[in-house]
Parts: C-alpha cells; sequence; structure tokens
C-alpha cells in the first residue's frame, strides 16, 4: 500500500485515506434558472443552503465517496452527525476490504473542526489511543477527499460557488417530498465567498484541483434544508486521473452532537509507517 504523507503541527506525520487506498486497488447554460415555483431561485437556493444549515442546527449524516481509477472502483461509507452551529462533526468511515479480502480493516474514527480533521485508527504505528491530527488548510483537497468522507458543512459552502443550476423536479427521499437541483459548481468561487471557518480550506482545494468546476446534484426540502448532495470531482494521483463521487445524506435534523476534540498529548506525533 503505497501513502502520502503530510507533515502537520507539533511535528507529526499523518497519512491520507483516499491516496493510499486507490494506489492499492448535464445541465443549463450559464447562470440559468428552471422554473421551480416553489423553491424560488435555484441560484439564491444553493448559495443559501449552508446557511440554512447552520440556523437548522445539526442533523445525523451519512456518506459514500466512489472512486475509480485503472479500471478500479472502490467505495468508502461512513456515518455520524455534525453540529452545523460549531461547525464540527463526528463520523465513523468504514473502509472496504483490501484487493485479497484477508483485511476487514477497522473503521476510522473521524473528528470534522475547521481546518483540522482528526483521525483514530488510522496508520499503521500509531498507538490505539491516539489521534492523528491533519491540517486540512495544507491539503490540496482542502479535505472534500482525503479523509473518505466529504465534510457535510464544507459541501453546503462548496455550493456557494454555483455556476450554472436548473431545477430538475421532485424526488422523495425518506418519505419526504425534495426538490432536485442540477448544476455545477467553482471551487475557487466558493472559497471567496465561503463562510470564515470554511475559506481557507476551500481555498486550498481551488490550488490543488486541476479543475475548479465540480458538478452536482443537491436536493432540497420545503424548509431549504440541504438534505442530499453528490459532488463529483476529477484529480490527478500519481500521474492517473481519478474520478471521484461524494454523496452526503443529511437526516434527523435537531439530533444531538457529542464532538470532544482530543487534548494536545493524546495527538500522535511520530511517524506513520507506510
Amino acid at each position: 500500500m503505497v501513502v502520502r504523507q503530510h507533515r502537520v503541527k507539533g511535528g507529526a506525520v499523518a497519512v491520507t485515506v483516499v491516496v493510499g487506498l486507490i494506489a492499492s486497488a448535464g445541465c443549463s447554460g450559464a447562470g440559468a434558472v428552471d422554473g421551480d415555483q416553489r423553491g424560488g431561485d435555484p441560484v439564491d437556493a444553493m448559495r443559501r443552503a449552508a446557511d440554512v444549515l447552520a440556523a437548522a442546527g445539526s442533523s445525523k449524516a451519512r456518506t459514500s465517496m466512489e472512486m475509480a481509477t485503472g479500471g478500479t472502483r472502490v467505495t468508502i461509507r461512513g456515518e455520524g452527525a455534525y453540529d452545523f452551529r460549531k461547525h464540527v462533526g463526528r463520523l465513523k468511515v468504514l473502509l472496504p476490504p483490501d484487493p485479497a479480502g484477508a483485511d476487514k480493516r477497522r473503521p476510522i474514527t473521524e473528528l470534522l473542526a475547521p481546518g483540522a480533521l482528526y483521525m483514530k485508527n488510522r496508520g499503521a504505528g500509531v498507538p490505539a489511543d491516539k489521534w492523528v491530527r491533519v491540517d486540512t488548510t495544507g491539503l490540496a483537497d482542502g479535505n472534500l477527499v482525503t479523509g473518505g468522507a466529504t465534510d457535510p458543512l464544507a459541501a453546503a459552502e462548496l455550493l456557494r460557488g454555483v455556476k450554472d443550476v436548473a431545477y430538475v423536479g421532485q424526488a422523495t427521499l425518506g418519505g419526504d417530498d425534495l426538490r432536485h437541483y442540477r448544476g455545477v459548481t467553482d471551487i475557487g468561487r466558493a472559497a471567496r465567498a465561503a463562510s470564515p471557518h470554511a475559506r481557507a480550506a476551500l481555498a486550498a482545494a481551488a490550488k490543488g484541483f486541476a479543475n475548479d468546476v465540480v458538478a452536482f446534484d443537491a436536493y432540497l426540502d420545503e424548509r431549504g434544508r440541504l438534505r442530499k448532495v453528490r459532488h463529483r470531482f476529477n484529480f490527478v494521483n500519481a500521474g492517473r486521473s481519478v474520478a471521484v463521487a461524494s454523496t452526503t445524506l443529511l437526516y434527523a435534523f435537531g439530533a444531538a452532537v457529542e464532538v470532544r476534540l482530543p487534548a494536545g498529548r493524546d495527538i500522535f506525533a511520530g511517524k506513520i509507517q507506510s
């Protein structure tokens, strides 16, 4: 398994989830608005999605990240909860078995916070009671891909950079009627319009991705809350093009979210083995 390592605060070296795993294994015209009588202007609805989530407070979340490269396709799944007011979340991320099927791989616990990703059970040589901390403002993808799950709030903040969007029609999810939108967003534009807590990570992604334009499908409920969003990224890893589809589902709004960030003594300060 080949890993990419990042120098992080305190001298520790952190390993990315996605890069190591891969190594082992139409919308309308510019500024288009389609007649969404119930939801109003689709562009405005997308740009306000993060603010509406903040007003909602919190929710449970499920994530799915599908990657395809060199004829190999893998899926990473996550489940947890997110506090949109405090900008923190907790996910349990499950990696697929290795190609030989011998390694079931323990779930990775991830804590999401502005500018940081904390991971437990990630990386050979890391004690079981220690966390690995990654500075997401120094990641080439701003943690839109690295952690194996897109930060739910970052997924919404990314919609602030919407360029083209159209109302597709009604959809049903979990028994609720939702409005389905399809369009493209620009990472650089989103970074400039993002809330302060998300700006640095998105700015890093704007510099690191070969293409700033990201296609998306977004689903909003009658209150304008983002219930599902699917982003499609493309980036180059080790000279190969990698297609990534990241899906975030939000439900059970108002759910309790308990996130306690690790103290400095609980963060691994050594080198992670390949």
